[in-house]
This record gives structure tokens, sequence and C-alpha cells, in this order.
């Protein structure tokens, strides 16, 4: 029998873990998350990480196994989480992909061409329009220069910004096109569930997670944090916001809503980008029988 990737992604708040355990029981199947910010220790509280008594209930990897002052790209996450999963598949039939990072979904699954690396001078360049422009400067250039994934992209996110950017400017091609090759032959299937909920009722639940990470000391852990605000993994919803609070832009009542309004922005980008793929298989969180159903008649 061939070796099966069960892909579980979703928008942020939709309930990826809760399925993806519940999956991992019915078919002894290890987890790997595929989360850009949960892989780092330090930020447990404002990505929603699996808590302890989660990853008691099934195996997990690349969860909190990186620190913040790591250099780690996509492609870095892409060869990690390949050479995890195969070594489970020699003991296990299947293995979970679950998270909300499409791209580096799509990094496992799909491949990609080999990227292009800065061309001298640009990312000076980019750096110099960031601090006369902000990120409204670089997003009106991805507009500009690639529109496909200025629609999809984290937006709040400088460093992948910055990074489509450098591409686009040093190729000459939009940064998309390099994200739809296949750079190495996969020796196992995929099969993609997309969980789904009305907007109204992700924005709702979004919005009430919010405010379950503040009761559980997400101001402080931010806190703790904003030293080190100038990093890369830490240029993300929900810590940038309470950054701006120390330093005196904003109130923390006004920071708490951005997290919410930004959260759900992301969502509605995450979404986009899930739905461009025909082949995932759409699901609500609350019908975790339906799914694993669905994965025993595709297996059967």
């Amino acid at each position: 029998m061939n070796k099966r990737l069960i892909v579980i992604a979703g928008a942020t708040g939709v309930g990826k873990t809760d399925t993806a355990i519940a999956v991992s029981k019915a078919f002894d199947a290890p987890i790997v998350s595929c989360d850009s910010r949960q892989i780092y220790s330090q930020m447990r509280i404002g990505t929603a990480a699996p808590t302890d008594e989660q990853l008691a209930e099934a195996e997990h990897y690349m969860v909190r196994n990186k620190s913040i002052f790591d250099s780690y790209s996509c492609g870095d996450y892409r060869e990690e989480a390949l050479a995890i999963i195969e070594k489970l598949f020699q003991t296990h039939e299947y293995v979970i992909l679950t998270g909300g990072s499409g791209l580096y979904i799509d990094a496992v699954t799909d491949g990609f061409d080999d990227i292009p690396k800065a061309g001298e001078g640009v990312r000076e360049e980019l750096n110099a329009l960031y601090e006369s422009g902000g990120m409204e400067a670089l997003l009106e250039m991805l507009e500009k220069l690639d529109p496909q994934y200025y629609e999809r992209c984290d937006r709040g996110n400088r460093q992948r910004v910055t990074r489509a950017l450098e591409v686009c400017i040093t190729a000459q091609r939009p940064y998309s096109s390099f994200l739809t090759g296949q750079s190495r032959k996969l020796n196992f299937d995929v099969i993609r569930i997309l969980l789904e909920l009305p907007r109204a009722e992700l924005y709702e639940r979004i919005d009430r997670r919010v405010d379950v990470m503040v009761a559980e000391g997400l101001v402080e852990e931010a806190r703790a944090l904003h030293q080190y605000a100038y990093l890369n993994a830490l240029k993300t919803v929900g810590y940038r916001e309470l950054f701006d609070y120390f330093d005196g832009k904003q109130d923390l009542e006004t920071a708490i809503e951005l997290i919410k309004r930004n959260s759900r922005r992301y969502a509605k980008r995450q979404m986009t980008w899930f739905r461009r793929t025909p082949e995932y298989q759409h699901f609500s969180p609350r019908e975790s029988d339906k799914v694993i159903e669905y994965i025993k008649y595709w297996t059967a």
C-alpha cells in the first residue's frame, strides 16, 4: 500500500489541531505541524500553539522546536519536514501535515523551482524603501510586480514581502511563478482536507480566541519579547500590535482590537490561498467523523 500524507489545512482559529488529533487517533498517524510561527518556542500563546495536553494526545513534530533567534526559511522547512515525514513513513502508513501556512504546505506537497538569491544591492534598496514608506510602500510595489502573490501573502510579514520583492526584481518575473514547480518527486500520496466555517462564525471564533490568549498571558509574553521586536519571527499578528502599545503608539484596548482585525484579515487571505487548489475536500471542523470516513474511502 502506498504511504499517505493527510494534509489538514484551514484558516487560523478554525479548529485544525482538534481535527488532526482525531484523525491521528483513527489512523495511528503522527502529526507534523506546518505553521510558520508555532515552530518558535518563545511564542506559545500568541501563535495558539498546541497545548501540552494536546501534544500528549498524539505524536507531534515541528512544534515549538526552534528559537526566534534561528534563521529559518520556507526552504529550510521543506527539507526538514520532508526528512521527518519520510522517516515516519518507515513505521507508519499515514502521516498528518497540518497548519495554516499555505506556502509551507505547498512547499512540501508541490515543491518549487530554485528561487534566485537577491541581486546585489536589492535588499538594501528595499530596506531603504521600508524606512521611508513602511510596509505600505513594500506592499504597493508587490501588488504591481506580483498581484497573484500579493492577494494571498501575509501582508504583515515584512520578511516574506521583502523576499518576494527581491525575487521579482532580481529575476524580472513574479515570485509566485517560482511556486509551481516540482523540484522533488514524492514517494507518497497526498490527501487534502480543508476545514471551513461560515465567515461570521470563523471571525467570532477568532475574536474569542484572542480574548483567551490575553487571559492566558499574551500581553506578558509579548512584553518579554519586546526587546527582540526587530527579529523577523516577531513581525507577525499578535505581537507587532502589542509592541506598538509598549512603544506608546496606541492603548491596550486598541492593540487587542487590531489583533482581532488583523487575524480576521489574515484568515481571509489564508482561505483565498487554499481555495485555489481544487484537490482539497472541504469539511466543517465539527465533521471529524466524516473526515475519517472520507480518508477511509479515499484509501479503499
